[in-house]
């Protein structure tokens, strides 16, 4: 997820949405929702204000760490393997671009 947040960090929302249909990682679906989603927050936010991709970049993207689901997989001699299932959690913050930027 890191790897995808960074192809996109700083761009304009129109090219970042290029950038994570043309990637094959996993992740970028997630990172397309919640950009899409990032979008969506700052027009209902604005609502005097005529929002276009163009106009918006993304200011912020990152990724902490979430929950962790812990599992325990049968191994030889009646050992057990623990199984980690990580999950993330992702914040993108847009805004609008500035003349001369």
């Amino acid at each position: 997820m890191r790897m995808v947040a960074g192809l996109i960090r700083g761009k304009q929302v129109e090219e970042a949405k290029a950038i994570l249909l043309n990637t094959t990682k996993a992740a970028s679906r997630n990172v397309m929702q919640t950009l899409k989603s990032a979008v969506a927050n700052y027009s209902q936010k604005n609502p005097d204000e005529r929002i276009d991709d163009n106009n918006l970049f993304i200011k912020e993207i990152f990724v902490d760490e979430g929950a962790t689901m812990k599992r325990m997989l049968p191994a030889p001699m009646g050992r057990a393997y623990r199984i980690r299932k990580r999950s993330n959690h992702l914040t993108i913050v847009v805004d609008k671009l500035t003349p001369g930027t």
